[in-house]
């Protein structure tokens, strides 16, 4: 308050003759103003303005003191992070760089990991922070930082370059990790030294992540204690338009993380269930529930994930470490029904059913079955709403584009947000493995497999464009070797697993190497009854794909005994140079698997299997429950 007001205010209240309320005056108390003297009247009014000013002095005291606190802790944080960004780009991706020009590996692999972070280590080592540093030290005389802000802020736009990577960049660092012993020797070391701070590279890698949304929460605390009349008023909010919006890609980034953090975790809760640590997925629900049996009336303990795509149904393991479920059924969201319904013995029960398999489930509550139908009936509407997005769009170019304008004339190009997957070969897209192309015939949105051809278009001048691969066949005129025009032929590979399984010998997980040097990948093993001499492996149950077969037919089988190296559930296939390492989880499934594959290397046809689960589809002979 000013201080001419306070004292307008008190001169008329000690003066007026019709005061008759009861004041302190030098110490004793009087009731009616009209028998105070004059004199006493200055004396009561010199101090009470004394007072009331040096109150008002304190309150602003206090307000630019909690503004150059939060100008303070702007800098202080600045100069950490300065020191983590030194870090990222004048340790980790020089001394990366510089192995990297010896051939160990490729330079694009360590440009790719760390995209932008030289430039975003020059804006704030160069210009942010001296001109913060410059600020503080003349604060009595300039105490304001959002005209700085405001100059600099646009230059953050430059971390929308590096947030758009991020995922990427997770990715290439665990791929060249695993795949390069000089690489990962590299980071080891230097996240072994004191700067590190015990942190790894992915954790520093983040920072840049968090920094902007930092900026927004400091300046909005800024501005709240900022007097709305203050000169720096308009500049600060100048800057934080700027800076949330930087913020917005940022925390998107952070919720990857989280995602992707959450996936990792459940990753190893299912002993490395393939095809889990994959941004495309989302885990929806999680949790405990019964399996109302189907030939009695008992109930089993299970455990659901459920994701934006796909249904995980686990049988706990009851291990406090490590593995925790195993994965009984991959059930596809796509085509899935929920439905409640009315059991007598058993309360609280619904139905999921899928193309893959229907389940009967029990909730521990009324409230936990709400919850868990709302969550599929969520799900399946939002899955369903992208595929109908997929399949309109896929129309509209069908009806734009003929086959005899094929190339005479620029396609409607479909936008990247109206598909979710490639349009060829139906695979969802994500931001790490499988990134949208468009066909410069058709204007599909397709993957990098099905975009990896070149024709020329006469609308183009006849140069030489990226199309898909059913418009490189039409254009030239070739026959497709793997997928004829006509008859759409498969490939040996392009069977599904859960059909092969469910007419099968024997089939079963196993872990599986070619190279002893290597870590063991789970596999899905199956030896069909159609194709008696072929072991098909695949990454799952549930897939559409073998990753590939062994002809067992002429093979050496080694029933590998207990060393160092292997453990005596192992067994080998050996052929000239070609070795194949395999390992069952106990010895019984092991002499199952033997029995099976010795047959068939000598060309006999194996005898089938007894199921060890009745629950199984029919036919399916599996090991390994």
């Amino acid at each position: 308050m000013d201080a001419s007001y306070i004292f307008i205010d008190h001169v008329a209240l000690f003066f007026s003759t019709q005061c008759s309320f009861t004041l302190n005056v030098s110490g004793f108390p009087v009731a009616d103003m009209t028998q105070v003297t004059l004199p006493q009247r200055r004396v009561m009014l010199s101090d009470l303005i004394t007072e009331e000013i040096t109150g008002c002095f304190q309150q602003e005291q206090i307000k630019e003191l909690k503004l150059y606190k939060i100008a303070n802790e702007l800098l202080q944080t600045e100069r950490a992070y300065v020191t983590r960004l030194h870090l990222l780009d004048q340790v980790f991706c020089a001394k990366l760089t510089e192995e990297a020009g010896k051939g160990t590996f490729p330079v694009e692999v360590v440009k790719g990991i760390f995209s932008n972070v030289g430039s975003i280590y020059t804006f704030h080592s160069q210009f942010l922070l001296p001109d913060l540093e410059t600020r503080m030290s003349q604060w009595a005389s300039t105490p304001r930082i959002g005209d700085i802000l405001a100059q600099l802020a646009p230059f953050l736009r430059m971390y929308a370059e590096y947030v758009k990577n991020f995922d990427s960049a997770m990715d290439l660092l665990k791929q060249w990790t695993e795949r390069s012993v000089q690489f990962n020797a590299i980071i080891q070391d230097i996240q072994s030294q004191e700067a590190c701070g015990n942190l790894t590279l992915q954790h520093h890698m983040l920072e840049p992540v968090q920094r902007v949304p930092r900026y927004e929460m400091l300046l909005k605390d800024y501005l709240k204690k900022l007097p709305e009349d203050d000169p720096d008023c308009s500049q600060a909010e100048k800057s934080l338009n700027i800076i949330s919006m930087a913020a917005t890609h940022s925390n998107m980034a952070i919720r990857k993380m989280e995602n992707l953090k959450k996936l990792m975790e459940i990753y190893e809760m299912l002993g490395g269930e393939e095809d889990i640590v994959n941004p495309s997925n989302e885990l929806i629900k999680e949790g405990q529930i019964l399996k109302l049996a189907a030939r009695n009336t008992s109930s089993m303990e299970r455990y659901l994930f459920l994701f934006n795509n796909m249904l995980l149904y686990c049988v706990p393991k009851f291990s406090l470490v490590g593995q925790r479920f195993t994965v009984r059924t991959r059930v596809g969201v796509e085509g899935m029904k929920v439905l409640e319904t009315s059991n007598e013995d058993y309360p609280h029960t619904f139905q999921v059913s899928g193309k893959e398999r229907t389940l009967e489930l029990q909730a521990s509550s009324e409230q936990d079955k709400e919850d868990w139908i709302k969550a599929f009936k969520e799900t399946i509407e939002i899955f369903q709403q992208k595929n109908e997005t997929f399949k309109s769009a896929s129309k509209e170019v069908a009806d734009e584009v003929s086959v005899k304008e094929l190339g005479k004339r620029a396609p409607r190009w479909i936008r990247d947000n109206e598909v979710t997957m490639c349009m060829k070969c139906k695979e969802p897209f994500n931001p790490l493995t499988r990134r949208r192309h468009h066909c410069r015939a058709c204007g599909y949105v397709v993957c990098y497999k099905c975009s990896d051809y070149k024709a020329s278009l006469r609308y183009d001048g006849n140069k030489l464009n990226k199309v898909c691969k059913d418009c490189y066949f039409i254009l030239t005129g070739r026959a497709d070797a793997e997928e004829p025009v006509s008859g759409k032929k498969r490939g040996i590979l392009e069977i599904e697993a859960a059909q092969v399984s469910g007419n099968s010998f024997l089939c079963g997980f196993l872990q599986y190497s070619t190279d002893r040097t290597k870590p063991c990948q789970r596999v899905w093993c199956v030896i069909p009854q159609h194709d008696a001499l072929v072991l098909y492996l695949y990454g799952a149950p549930q897939d559409v794909k073998a990753q590939c077969t062994i002809p067992l037919l002429g093979y050496q089988v080694e029933d590998v005994q207990r060393s160092v190296d292997h453990p005596p559930t192992s067994f080998r296939l050996c052929q000239s140079k070609s070795v194949h390492c395999f390992t069952a989880d106990t010895e019984e499934v092991k002499l199952r698997w033997l029995k099976v594959i010795r047959k068939a290397v000598i060309g006999e046809i194996p005898e089938c299997q007894t199921p060890v689960d009745d629950n199984l589809a029919n036919g399916c002979h599996e090991v390994g429950h």
